[in-house]
């Protein structure tokens, strides 16, 4: 194993046991930085401290244009590789590998803007109700699932990971577990109350067949997993009529925007989705602003010539 491979092993290791990285996040920093050795090794580059900024600059180059073996990028997918390798070259800092961070000047492509797409209210309860409208044991699973991501706005992956240890409907909270491993308490709704409840009293026994902690199951006991809620999801609003674009945060985005429409401060926004910067959350004020302009546009007797 050449130098820069250990140094690569060495910091995959510290991401997960010090750091304690989701498993997603880790499969991420993985792949990343797996291209990024074959990069240096195919220019037999086996040793960090022979890394110059040119070099990082030429990966990010090559991630951008693609070659026989991959297909280039976009903006989004290579920002997020280059952070991985940023984060590679501070670690070798840190660990006196080298004495300087070649990456400090170089600077991820930027995406365009994109405000996040929500949902008004009139469509996120046909979605729920049509999660519901079968009147099946699957059925009730399915609008107790959509009731929590829009009555909390969990991540799919939060909801699926959830076990009844998690919930305590008598208080009204649920604890949802977010990205590394951070834990917050979150209300629960009258009308997500009700449908769990309903779930858990008269259709999650149906579904159980052993111990199994997780409180959404398939069809065959166990967890569900994100692809299976995503296409519940999916399917409800395909069966509601919904035909804006419905994706896996889509009821996340809907939450957010919903709250701060109806008044709610950003930084208890930023609490309630697990942000850990309040400057993710304000990407959701843009929206709010954009419907005020809407109202005042058509309301105030001055706004128009």
């Amino acid at each position: 194993m050449s130098p820069v491979e250990r140094s690569v092993t060495e910091y995959l290791s510290h991401l997960s046991v010090e750091r304690g990285l989701a498993d997603n996040t880790m499969r991420s920093y993985r792949r990343d930085l797996r291209r990024y050795l074959q990069f240096l090794l195919a220019r037999d580059v086996e040793d960090p401290s022979n890394i110059d900024e040119n070099l990082v600059s030429a990966f990010l180059g090559a991630l951008r244009t693609g070659d026989q073996d991959h297909p280039p990028l976009g903006t989004a997918s290579a920002a997020r590789t280059i952070v991985a390798v940023r984060g590679f070259h501070r670690f070798l800092v840190r660990e006196q590998v080298v004495a300087q961070d070649v990456t400090a000047a170089i600077k991820p492509p930027r995406p365009p803007s994109r405000l996040p797409k929500a949902l008004d209210l009139g469509q996120v309860e046909a979605i729920l109700d049509a999660a519901g409208s079968a009147g099946t044991v699957l059925s009730s699973r399915d609008r107790a699932l959509l009731e929590v991501l829009y009555g909390t706005g969990a991540r799919i992956s939060e909801a699926v990971g959830l076990d009844l240890d998690d919930l305590d409907l008598d208080e009204g909270v649920v604890l949802l577990r977010g990205k590394g491993g951070k834990q917050r308490l979150v209300p629960l709704g009258s009308f997500a109350i009700t449908a769990v409840r309903d779930y858990l009293t008269a259709s999650r026994p149906a579904l159980v067949s052993k111990a199994e902690p997780a409180v959404f199951l398939n069809a065959r006991g166990g967890r569900l997993s994100r692809q299976s809620a995503w296409t519940v999801l999916k399917k409800a609003a395909d069966a509601a009529g919904i035909t804006a674009d419905v994706s896996p945060h889509t009821l996340r985005h809907s939450f957010a925007t919903h709250l701060l429409d109806g008044g709610a401060d950003v930084r208890v926004v930023q609490e309630l989705l697990g942000h850990a910067s309040v400057t993710t959350t304000q990407i959701y004020t843009l929206v709010t602003v954009d419907k005020l302009r809407e109202i005042y546009a058509t309301a105030h007797p001055r706004a128009n010539h």
